[in-house]
């Protein structure tokens, strides 16, 4: 969000050195009621006009108070040891429908791929191996499972996608009560600050059963590896 201050009779950005951080939501709205901003939804860009000519912007800086929440959470932040986040509580479990022996489809080859695609995928093995999300399987282990990747490309990057089809087949589907919107709006309506957190890779945080992790191998052509999040389903 640009937050612009009144100059004259003109509107100039705000100083990048200030740090501004209203103590309740009344400062918050009358802060607002004299400013400009421009807030992004989807592709567009829609532009807010609060009238109130005469109130006075927020002027005290508070940049102590801005870090503190970073401080007094400092474990949920990333590190150089735990580059990576972990739901604890909530693992991800994976019923299959069939028994031992499991039927073939659950053990397949890798695809065929092209010279780039095969960079691609040592690049992204590389990326998630370094965050601890994937861990390559020995060669005298024995196997079961194992699911083909593809890399698909857009806007000339690219992306390691799981063909976890033939495992959603024999896979027991998992039931949970999704919340309306509206429900979680009413909830929110007696809010007086509403704070938006945006997650590092949320689906890598996400962590796996022992059981799991062995029914969601992965194999490309530089080996098979182990799903400790799953990341790619």
């Amino acid at each position: 969000m640009k937050i612009l201050k009144k100059c004259g009779g003109e509107l100039e950005p705000a100083p990048r050195s200030r740090c501004i951080e209203p103590c309740s939501t009344e400062e918050y709205i009358k802060a607002l009621e004299d400013i400009v901003t421009r807030t992004k939804i989807g592709r567009t860009w829609k532009k807010f006009d609060i009238k109130s000519p005469n109130k006075p912007f927020i002027k005290k800086v508070k940049s102590r108070e801005a870090f503190k929440p970073n401080t007094s959470n400092k474990n949920a932040f990333e590190t150089d040891k735990e580059p990576l986040g972990a739901i604890i509580g909530h693992e991800v479990e994976i019923i299959l429908n069939v028994e031992n022996p499991y039927p073939p489809p659950l053990r397949r080859p890798a695809y065929p791929a092209s010279l780039r695609a095969r960079e691609a995928s040592e690049v992204h093995i590389k990326e998630l191996m370094d965050l601890g999300a994937l861990s390559k399987v020995g060669h005298n282990e024995q196997v079961e499972f194992t699911t083909p990747v593809i890399i698909t490309w857009h806007n000339g990057k690219s992306r390691m996608v799981g063909d976890f089809s033939a495992l959603t087949t024999y896979t027991i589907p998992d039931r949970y009560p999704i919340p309306r919107i509206h429900e979680t709006l009413t909830q929110l309506s007696q809010a007086t600050r509403i704070t938006a957190m945006d997650a590092l890779k949320g689906f890598h945080q996400n962590v796996l059963t022992d059981n799991s992790k062995k029914l969601l191998r992965i194999i490309v052509h530089c080996g098979i590896f182990d799903i400790s999040e799953c990341h790619l389903v």
